[in-house]
């Protein structure tokens, strides 16, 4: 079988891996990066379908390209499905909003979603002579880890093999050909009970300060996360964004998650912001829970320009920040671009790293307990690190450049 990466050889994000066994392609996920302006992979010539583990921009975000151009036929979970709808919709807004030329609009979105085909995790199925399984890939909810069953393939696309309080941790499947994400290759994550005590520390901090916290959060498994971990701390919080929209998606396909009981509890307890009135008030209380994660749009900003001179106030950055984004122009130089106008960003600014991806360890121990005979390393910016620990053949992918498995 020959494998080519269309995108996320040597770099994070835009993920597009595309299998040729002689009489039939697939594609597993096919995504983009949502910088400022968004960056494609190659484009996918006609496929007998693809494969989806999970609803992430960088993951899904050029399928309805795909799909619509080809009518191919998109599986996975249904909850990634209803995901992904809410996540394109809010980017083809951002992308006109911005006046980004775009390869596809909402027709295009609109017959994809028709093409989208549902299974659970840890279901098995058949097409097109291939068996194939659904995992549980610990990353965010609805996301899976996807086995070729019939080619001995195991894709772990991103996947967390810790316990957190939304998911349980990814768990190794036997495969004779792994291939795995190295987004933090090289890299540890601290421990995640320390993490959370540290962060609910700094919180406190700001607000006995009188100061107000800014929470910039994904919508999609970090907001939920941390609305649990900020409600069980018994702080009154304020949402805005699209996270409690999906947070309404996930708990009604609540066995994608380990308690949907725990989340309605801590949603419940969340002041949802409807409009600017509701976006005063929420300034007003201090603690503000917001997309966009990466501060490339959303509400997140008009909060940022209200604090950004106040030395009382914080911006907790909970998130991955791709390069070209503000959220890492914020995190390396203390400036956003706020409605076009670069400024200079006088609070404090702390990372705390909640991160739904493994860490270099995490990444050593599932690959060995794969027990693989080779390894290919994609969706990393430092595969080398991951790369001299794995006692397997190793291939680093590199895009567009042809790998025989």
């Amino acid at each position: 079988m020959k494998v080519k990466l269309l995108g996320g050889g040597r770099e994070v994000g835009r993920v597009g891996i595309l299998l040729d066994d002689g009489a039939k392609r697939l594609l597993i996920d096919y995504g983009l990066n949502p910088g400022n302006p968004p960056s494609f992979p190659a484009a996918s010539p006609p496929v007998d379908f693809a494969l989806l583990s999970h609803a992430h921009l960088d993951h899904s975000g050029m399928l309805p390209w795909l799909s619509s151009r080809y009518n191919t036929k998109i599986y996975s979970t249904p909850l990634t499905k209803e995901i992904s709808e809410v996540l394109y919709k809010d980017m083809l807004k951002i992308a006109e909003s911005n006046g980004y030329p775009f390869p596809y609009g909402e027709h295009e979105m609109n017959i994809s979603l028709s093409n989208f085909r549902l299974f659970d995790g840890n279901d098995v199925f058949k097409l097109n002579g291939y068996e194939i399984k659904f995992h549980p890939a610990g990353h965010i909810p609805g996301s899976v880890m996807i086995e070729l069953k019939s080619h001995d393939i195991l894709f772990s696309c991103d996947i967390n093999t810790i316990e957190t309080n939304l998911l349980h941790g990814a768990k190794p499947v036997k495969a004779k050909t792994l291939f795995i994400e190295g987004t933090y290759a090289g890299t540890e994550h601290p421990d995640r009970r320390q993490l959370e005590k540290e962060f609910i520390d700094e919180i406190e901090d700001v607000v006995r300060k009188g100061g107000k916290v800014i929470i910039p959060a994904f919508a999609v498994g970090r907001t939920q996360e941390l609305a649990i971990l900020l409600h069980e701390a018994g702080y009154e919080v304020w949402l805005d964004g699209m996270g409690s929209k999906i947070a309404d998606l996930i708990i009604k396909h609540g066995n994608c998650i380990k308690s949907p009981k725990r989340l309605n509890k801590a949603m419940k307890s969340m002041n949802i912001v409807y409009s600017n009135h509701g976006r005063k008030l929420a300034l007003k209380s201090g603690i503000v829970l917001t997309t966009s994660g990466m501060l490339n749009g959303g509400p997140v900003l008009w909060y940022i320009d209200k604090i950004k001179d106040d030395p009382k106030s914080a911006v907790f950055i909970t998130g991955y920040q791709v390069e070209g984004t503000n959220g890492r122009m914020l995190m390396e130089k203390k400036e956003v671009n706020i409605y076009g106008v670069r400024e200079k960003v006088d609070c404090k600014v702390k990372f705390f790293d909640f991160s739904a991806h493994a860490g270099h360890s995490q990444l050593v121990d599932f690959i060995k307990n794969v027990e693989p005979e080779k390894v290919v390393i994609f969706h990393s910016e430092n595969p080398e690190a991951l790369a001299q620990e794995i006692d397997a053949e190793v291939i680093i992918a590199e895009n567009e450049k042809e790998i025989e498995i």
